[in-house]
């Protein structure tokens, strides 16, 4: 889920799941939060009534009084509005199948936030999208049909122009029913590749343990992502890239990370085994001290040997934007440069690198972290412009 109104986003999240995740206390209890903004949601059809209204998060019908079907369960992700989160934003959108792009009736149209979001999803290949126009029991009729039109003209020649807008108040539920219709119709459950050898980006990791636990009360580290391909259980070897640093003889090298899963935690219920969809997180026998603080977000883990391959180089094929994303005032791409930094993000992996070379379609870069990525994968390319880091192109690696 996509959007840059934080307190629409709350509501509407609560309005689909009754809860929005970010405390530590949550954190424990579900062995998994993104500092995203995380939530699951079960869907659901009353048997008896009608479209939209038969659908509902309520176990009974609020019309007819039957009892629902489930339809399935699906979990949101918030990537943050805030300037300062870009990277963050961009982490959200690599784990996501779908988009919901939250716009506020009560705010012209488009925000620079929301550019910037709607340019991510394009550069991370997701097109499944619905819009949700909300707050329009802040504005009247004629500032909604308005700002509809201002959507639609933001939206027309980009992957989002197709996008079913739904007109719709969190705080008052209103059309919540037609949300859920939308998309369930516009972002079907994709199929997965359950065969093949796991994989998951790391989205968050942390240390469960409260301050003072005794020793032998110790919990293992925790990551928690979203699960691409393949399945894992309990007791799976798991090996995590590009893993650790290690300093020697004044030399920085990265080794990989290996080690046991010992829970698996889906929608809060704890689970023997995990297949793609939604978010999940993964206890291990990791010392705690590895995984506190997000030390291990951007990192790839799966079953040892399977694994993509570790860059310290990268070279991309890219294509700058017209103009810089999420400037207040538009302005344009200079060129990329020999020298320049900038920023690279790949999957949920976000570093810096030195440019050193660079045409007018490919770039050789430096990183300043290496990555875990499959060769071919999409990147995104920022450049540092008034103290923040704005989205400039994008590219694949060669």
């Amino acid at each position: 889920m996509v959007g840059h109104v934080d307190h629409g986003k709350t509501t509407l999240v609560n309005a689909l799941s009754g809860e929005w995740t970010d405390r530590h206390s949550e954190e424990i209890k579900r062995g998994i939060s993104i500092r995203l903004g995380y939530a699951d949601a079960t869907f659901r059809r009353c048997p008896v009534c009608e479209e939209p209204d038969c659908y509902t998060v309520e176990e009974i019908c609020k019309h007819c009084g039957s009892k629902t079907d489930e339809l399935r369960a699906v979990s949101f992700v918030d990537s943050p509005g805030h300037e300062a989160l870009m990277a963050t934003m961009l982490s959200g959108a690599a784990i996501m199948d779908g988009a919901v792009l939250l716009i506020a009736a009560s705010e012209p149209c488009p925000q620079p936030q929301t550019k910037e979001h709607l340019m991510a999803l394009s550069i991370v290949g997701i097109d499944k999208i619905v819009i949700a126009q909300n707050k329009i029991d802040l504005v009247s009729r004629e500032g909604a049909i308005a700002h509809y039109r201002q959507i639609k003209a933001f939206v027309k020649g980009t992957i989002a122009e197709n996008a079913p807008i739904v007109p719709l108040s969190a705080q008052q539920s209103a059309n919540v029913d037609v949300l859920i219709q939308a998309l369930e119709k516009t972002i079907p459950t994709p199929e997965r590749a359950l065969d093949e050898a796991a994989r998951m980006y790391i989205a968050r990791s942390f240390d469960v343990n409260k301050p003072g636990t005794p020793i032998p009360e110790l919990k293992g580290g925790v990551i928690g992502g979203s699960l691409l391909k393949g399945r894992l259980k309990e007791g799976d070897k798991l090996e995590i890239l590009p893993g650790r640093s290690v300093t020697t003889g004044g030399k920085e090298r990265w080794i990989p990370i290996e080690t046991e899963i010992t829970s698996i935690i889906v929608g809060g219920e704890r689970v023997k085994e995990v297949a793609p969809g939604g978010l999940v997180g993964i206890g291990t026998k990791l010392d705690p001290s590895m995984t506190k603080e997000d030390s291990l977000v951007g990192q790839c883990a799966g079953i040892p040997g399977t694994l993509p391959p570790t860059w310290n180089e990268l070279a991309i094929e890219f294509q700058l934007f017209e103009r810089a994303v999420g400037v207040e005032k538009e302005v344009d791409v200079p060129p990329i440069k020999v020298g320049e930094h900038i920023m690279v993000s790949a999957g949920t992996a976000i570093t810096i690198g030195e440019v050193k070379k660079v045409t007018k379609k490919s770039l050789e870069v430096k990183l300043s972290r290496p990555i875990c990525a499959e060769q071919g994968s999409r990147v995104a390319i920022g450049r540092k412009m008034r103290e923040r880091w704005h989205l400039i192109g994008a590219g694949v690696i060669k």
